[in-house]
């Protein structure tokens, strides 16, 4: 299974767009997935849940996380990690970090907009989180097309592909 290289891995990290679809834990035991808009800063990921939000409530009682960010069209490359969220700071402290939040949403919208948007939301209080890539606990996958020369069977895991199919790795 053809992995990013570690260039191709923050490229596509500090790429403009792609969405991170972060799972937490509800009270229940359910899985909950949510969009956000995040940045990659210093080998973590970093994303802004408001207060009432529900995935904020998740983080603060099991700091358990997934992570996925994908791209919809080719090469579809994807990242998808497991670990720990972490508080970096609590709903309130937002000044302390505004930078970052006007950072991350200048990667979704044009710069004059960005402005409005956090200028204009700042009285809404939002947790800045961390996922640190390189914790021993996080777990990170990666995942690419295979290119021209490479085996096409590398689209996936070789456990996917059972005896005696037509791709089997015999």
């Amino acid at each position: 299974m053809p992995k990013l290289t570690p260039d191709g891995f923050d490229a596509f990290l500090d790429e403009r767009g792609h969405l991170a679809r972060i799972a937490t834990v509800d009270t229940d035991g359910l899985p909950r997935v949510l969009p956000l808009w995040f940045i990659a800063i210093d080998n973590q990921i970093l994303f802004t849940p408001r207060s009432p939000a529900i995935i904020w409530k998740n983080i603060v009682r099991d700091p358990r996380i997934g992570i996925c960010i994908d791209e919809e069209a080719s090469p579809w490359r994807k990242i998808t990690v497991q670990g720990m969220a972490r508080v970096v700071h609590e709903p309130g402290h937002d000044d302390d970090w505004r930078d970052i939040y006007r950072r991350i949403a200048k990667r979704y919208v044009a710069d004059d907009a960005a402005d409005g948007y956090v200028d204009g939301t700042d009285d809404q209080p939002r947790a800045l989180c961390a996922v640190d890539l390189a914790a021993p606990t996080t777990k990170v996958v990666t995942w690419r097309m295979p290119v021209t020369g490479e085996d096409p069977r590398g689209i996936w895991a070789k456990r996917y592909y059972l005896p005696g199919t037509k791709w089997a790795y015999e």
